[in-house]
């Protein structure tokens, strides 16, 4: 290993864009993962990896050190070369079949392409070189309106939500007043993009309304919404249980609203008759202390299993109630579960939807319900104010 990390000090450097692993060891049969290759292009900081199987495709992304990390291992166990390209060189490490290394490097006569930088080149609704003050505020974006190398995550992030509202938000009629409640705002970060996006790039009528239990909290944001001029976006102290607006509401958004406060955030926007939902819940701790099942005792016998089945539980059973109130549901990704579990987002819209449709999602519900011992609190509340039949 002395000598393979000795060429990899020689072979590797920042100004590397370009990786090709190839010539594949052979495999045990009991092996059932053989990349055929890999592919590592340089995009800011990180790197992007395409894993080749015969049939598909994985994709990675790791830092400097993890993707060093990585080539000493897929060099020692799994691939006998290694090419790597800068502006000026091609590097060349090969290991022979009976294990000998050889490390080399020659000028480059023609380089091949760099990857095209998707962070830059997507078209984000967001866009980089637009001075975006919350942006350059919450340390994402430069004062010049570029995104930081270290935040880009951060700031594909940010764009994702925008992408999964704007998806709904389109096909509004933008000259009429939206009025939307981000119930547990925080700090709210995500709120100002929210009203910066759809005031000033889709030109829309909105007003938000942030609501938190913490007076500190929402002075900080009353203050930052008036430095950025936003004159309709204001926040107050409110709780979730017992909030009543003054005006009809079009939009709900509760972000990480923990454990059952997502549930009354939600029973708030049916009761409310809300055109929108967006929903990331969390700590979703209530079905998993209630979780019994004698037929299917596998999915309790386990505390990490029981604890992940309770809370996808949980969201199913919330998608299928919001289903059952009238609404056309799906549940999406929102974050990469590599950087949080907590990574599922429930929007919601209003729609026409048969009696039977609504009926089948309620029996579904019924049926978990009575399979695990459940008593969900958003079930309750719909029930309690007579709208489960």
């Amino acid at each position: 290993m002395s000598e393979l990390i000795k060429a990899m000090e020689s072979c590797f450097n920042q100004q590397i864009y370009k990786i090709i692993l190839s010539k594949p060891k052979k495999k045990s049969a009991e092996n059932i993962m053989s990349y055929k290759k890999i592919t590592i292009s340089q995009i800011n900081a990180d790197y992007h990896l395409e894993k080749f199987t015969d049939t598909q495709v994985f994709n990675e992304n790791l830092n400097e050190q993890a993707l060093k990390d990585f080539l000493l291992i897929a060099l020692a166990d799994d691939f006998l070369q290694y090419n790597a390209w800068d502006q000026q060189y091609e590097y060349i490490i090969q290991v022979s079949k009976k294990g000998k290394l050889s490390a080399s490097k020659k000028t480059v006569k023609e380089a091949p392409k760099m990857a095209i930088n998707h962070n830059r080149e997507k078209n984000y609704l967001l866009k980089e070189g637009v001075v975006i003050e919350p942006l350059i505020d919450m340390g994402i974006f430069t004062k010049e309106g570029k995104v930081v190398n270290t935040m880009y995550d951060k700031f594909k992030q940010i764009n994702r939500f925008v992408e999964i509202i704007d998806d709904e938000i389109k096909n509004l009629d933008p000259d009429i007043p939206l009025n939307i409640i981000d119930f547990g705002c925080g700090k709210s970060y995500l709120t100002f993009i929210l009203y910066y996006y759809l005031t000033e790039i889709k030109k829309m009528k909105v007003r938000i309304v942030g609501l938190d239990l913490k007076q500190d909290v929402i002075a900080r944001c009353n203050e930052s919404a008036r430095k950025y001029g936003y004159e309709q976006l204001s926040f107050e102290l409110g709780n979730i249980h017992s909030y009543e607006s003054e005006f009809p509401v079009d939009m709900i958004i509760t972000l990480h609203a923990c454990d059952t406060a997502t549930d009354f955030a939600l029973f708030n926007a049916v009761k409310w008759d809300a055109k929108l939902i967006f929903s990331v819940p969390c700590c979703q701790h209530e079905l998993n202390g209630q979780m019994e099942t004698e037929a299917l005792s596998l999915l309790t016998k386990y505390g990490i299993i029981k604890e992940r089945t309770a809370a996808l539980m949980t969201d199913a059973i919330r998608g299928s109630l919001l289903e059952y109130c009238g609404y056309k549901v799906q549940l999406l990704e929102f974050v990469d579960l590599a950087h949080t579990p907590k990574n599922i987002l429930i929007r919601a819209r209003k729609a026409k939807s048969s009696e039977k449709k609504r009926n089948e999602a309620l029996n579904e519900v019924n049926q978990v319900i009575q399979t695990f011992s459940f008593k969900p609190t958003l079930y309750q509340l719909l029930d309690a104010e007579g709208m489960i039949k």
